[in-house]
């Protein structure tokens, strides 16, 4: 089997990472709940856990690390604390559903989604700079399409919105552990939202949202805490606020140990690779005649997606997937990005990586591509 689907999550990962799950599974109580050794054994995991990433992305304050079940549960919480209420929001065309559709089930909220050209980002800057309007509470965008790898202008985007005393809300779920993240440079970033269990290496079923700014803040539910237990209330501090019930102290104690690795191996060296795999599989396939090829080195990080000639981006991924090839096709929950790319009828198939992925793997999809394609030629005759 070779794995190609690191966008939708990183199936290999660091040994120590494996270890440190069956280990909480083993020794570890309920954080907070008690002062016995199993429950304070999950105390120090979870907070170790949480310290390591405010110095991973430039926080001092540890506590404004809230966990999550995964970056949609994230971006529900950001979305909803910074629009609660009402008002009106200016997002990227190249959302992911976790945007859109909290953003179409508020009541009394307004957003308008700015559709330009894969890889332009200064015509996106502009779309977005244009499109906001004297009610407008914050800015949404991604990190890097989880689609087709454009990188956004995020630095830009940040510094007109600090400009404008508007909020960024940045979903970091395809650059969290490979580009750099520094929430201390970031002016007007009130939250950063992303999954542990992409390129962070843990498992799933974790999720972080960096709360970078004080601001009102909305919890989407409310419950025990091992906090002020006399109270009704739900807490006011970070990040009893955000986190009720029992945290899935398994997954963080695999997702420190694979932020630790990251830490060892060093982003730019993930970047590099990663940089390197995407570069030879585009100019591969570009060689392929029928293959169209998403892919612009000034402007990309990531994934890759390429459409075939007569058939459907999904019907290339089964048969590739019966050949030992795991891709993924169609939509990749990101129907506004296929619309700004005009992919919306087949979607692409698409293929993404990890620090696993060799040349070799690439090269090896890129023959079977051309195959496929071949036979799909015979078949026609």
């Amino acid at each position: 089997m070779i794995y190609l689907d690191s966008a939708a999550t990183t199936m290999q990962k660091p040994l120590q990472v494996c270890r440190a799950v069956e280990a909480a599974m083993i020794g570890c109580g309920n954080p907070g709940r008690s002062g016995h050794r199993p429950a304070m054994q999950a105390a120090r995991i979870v907070y170790d856990c949480r310290e390591l990433l405010a110095g991973f992305f430039g926080m001092t304050e540890p506590e404004r690390v809230v966990f999550t079940m995964n970056a949609t549960h994230a971006l529900n919480l950001a979305i909803r604390s910074q629009l609660h209420g009402g008002g009106h929001a200016v997002i990227s065309g190249y959302e992911h559903n976790s945007v859109a559709r909290p953003l179409e089930d508020m009541e009394n909220v307004r957003y308008t989604a700015v559709h330009t050209p894969v890889f332009d980002r200064e015509a996106l800057y502009l779309g977005i700079v244009d499109a906001v309007e004297e009610d407008t509470r914050c800015v949404i965008v991604t990190h890097v399409s989880n689609v087709f790898g454009f990188v956004l202008p995020i630095e830009e985007l940040d510094a007109f919105c600090s400009r404008r005393g508007i909020r960024l809300i940045i979903d970091a779920s395809q650059s969290a552990g490979v580009l750099p993240i520094d929430v201390s440079r970031l002016k007007s970033t009130a939250f950063i939202c992303m999954p542990g269990h992409k390129s962070l290496y843990g498992p799933q079923g974790t999720g972080v949202l960096l709360c970078c700014k004080d601001q009102p803040l909305y919890s989407l539910m409310q419950g025990g805490t091992g906090s002020d237990s006399r109270s009704l209330h739900q807490p006011e501090m970070l990040p009893d606020l955000l986190e009720s019930g029992t945290l899935n102290v398994c997954g963080i104690a695999g997702l420190m140990e694979g932020v630790r690795h990251l830490r060892r191996v060093g982003l730019q060296t993930v970047a590099e690779k990663e940089a390197a795999l995407a570069a030879r599989l585009a100019d591969n396939l570009r060689q392929i005649p029928g293959v169209r090829v998403w892919y612009d080195e000034t402007a990309h990080c990531g994934p890759v997606s390429f459409e075939t000639e007569g058939m459907p981006s999904e019907e290339v991924c089964r048969i590739l997937g019966e050949r030992g090839f795991c891709l993924r096709g169609g939509l990749h929950c990101a129907p506004l990005a296929h619309q700004s790319a005009g992919t919306l009828e087949e979607g692409t198939v698409r293929a993404s990586f990890s620090m696993y992925n060799t040349m070799r793997e690439v090269d090896l999809l890129s023959m079977e591509v051309r195959r496929i394609l071949s036979e799909q030629v015979g078949v026609k005759q």
